[in-house]
């Protein structure tokens, strides 16, 4: 459903910072704040429907905008290690508005930027930000008993925020599942899977790999391991033996949803509900505890989960049984195992070298090995998929995905290293757009 500009209505809410903070160098400015709505229903962009009810979305956004491609204004950032923090907690939230404006008292001061997601069934927070402020939002949060023993996982941010800007909102679901997730039992512990510490998984995981040697010709299995995120995640890396998603987005997962004719490759079809022991990983676990509530709602009894998700386990046990990087949702897209080692956080500004093996990793486009374990997106813009492609094809097809993309309208300049696509109004005028990026 779309809305018409007329249609809706944009609020603008100054609220100046205390003059006598010390934490942030506009102590002196006020920051902009924009909440939209349109018939009692709210609006996550223009135009796009999110909410059938009223909710709040505090995007922070400087008023002091210099003129050059960041539209934001910077923090001195000058000296600072910073750090990009992910942890979720479901817990019953009785008022989420009160709640988001407790932790927008905290945060106005702080240097921070993410999505940071709370409703009635708790809260899912990924931001990056110097160490001190990351660190300082963690300690205030854990002073609240529901909170208190949350699990935190924390990993270095070289080039400063790994993410554009601070979004903190009422969101209807904390992942984005079809059909949503509130009607989920997400708050009742036994409706969804039993947690295994790593050590716990590293061990099945073995008992796995011995179970599938003494017998490989068996057809019939006793413990599945099911990767819960999207196929171009396991395209980086993965935990071996388990196969790779068929799906682009966690909201399409169905695993175990439908019939043998519908999905023959769906390794949870004809499984014994009752005797079969589910094994589901995902990067920090929120997906995992979701979906094996929709499992659990299905009648699959044995389900366990990797406590912490795959970030923790590197922490925790190393590269054991796992081959290749780790996907990540921010501006870093792809993280060696060695970053999440025990001294990784100390040390921020250091990247820990390792080899990694990239033997499985292939080109989206030629099928041969690719070096580097790391996404591009397509330069099409109206593309823009994600893919793993080898140098060659990146010059041969002027970083598209295919021959199509490249007589694209909206075609943007090919990336080189480690750097992300901008804003396309950077693109659009034809003497930029031709220009080489460097």
């Amino acid at each position: 459903m779309r809305a018409s500009p007329a249609a809706m209505l944009s609020l603008s809410l100054t609220i100046p910072l205390p003059l006598t903070s010390t934490k942030t160098p506009f102590s002196d400015q006020s920051f902009l704040f924009k909440h939209y709505s349109w018939n009692n229903q709210s609006l996550s962009r223009l135009g796009h429907l999110v909410s059938e009810k009223p909710s709040r979305r505090w995007i922070f956004s400087c008023k002091c905008r210099n003129r050059g491609r960041n539209s934001y204004a910077k923090f001195d950032n000058e000296g600072e290690d910073f750090i990009v923090v992910n942890f979720y907690r479901f817990v019953s939230i009785e008022d989420p508005e009160a709640e988001i404006d407790k932790h927008f008292s905290f945060l106005k001061d702080l240097n921070i930027r993410g999505r940071i997601y709370l409703n009635e069934q708790g809260i899912n927070a990924q931001y990056s930000g110097p160490s001190k402020d990351a660190l300082a939002y963690v300690e205030w949060l854990k002073e609240d008993d529901r909170f208190s023993d949350l699990l935190v996982q924390m990993s270095p941010a070289n080039n400063g925020h790994a993410f554009p800007k601070l979004k903190l909102q009422n969101k209807p679901s904390l992942v984005q599942y079809e059909g949503g997730i509130s009607h989920l039992p997400l708050l009742d512990p036994p409706m969804r899977a039993k947690p295994l510490e790593p050590s716990e998984w590293k061990r099945k995981l073995e008992g796995l790999a011995d179970d599938d040697e003494a017998s490989p010709s068996s057809s019939r299995r006793t413990c599945i391991l099911l990767d819960v995120r999207n196929g171009y995640e396991w395209d980086v890396g993965h935990f071996r033996g388990a196969p790779r998603p068929e799906v682009d987005c966690f909201r399409n997962t169905s695993f175990g949803l439908s019939d043998e004719k519908e999905a023959p490759s769906d390794p949870l079809i004809n499984v014994d509900k009752e005797k079969t022991d589910i094994l589901m990983y995902c990067t920090g676990g929120i997906r995992c505890d979701v979906y094996s509530a929709v499992l659990r709602q299905r009648g699959f009894k044995n389900l366990y989960t990797l406590k912490g998700g795959v970030s923790h386990y590197l922490k925790e046990e190393g590269t054991a049984e796992w081959v290749g990087n780790l996907f990540v949702f921010d501006s870093r897209l792809s993280l060696p195992p060695a970053t999440y080692c025990n001294n990784a956080v100390d040390e921020a500004i250091k990247t820990p070298e390792t080899p990694v093996d990239t033997s499985f990793a292939r080109c989206y486009i030629c099928d041969s090995q690719v070096q580097e374990l790391r996404h591009r997106n397509c330069a099409n813009l109206d593309c823009n998929r994600l893919f793993l492609c080898c140098a060659k094809c990146v010059d041969n097809l002027k970083g598209c995905c295919c021959s199509n993309c490249i007589s694209a309208p909206r075609l943007r300049p090919v990336l080189q290293g480690v750097k992300r696509y901008e804003k396309w109004h950077v693109y659009r005028d034809s003497e930029v757009q031709n220009a080489p990026l460097v």
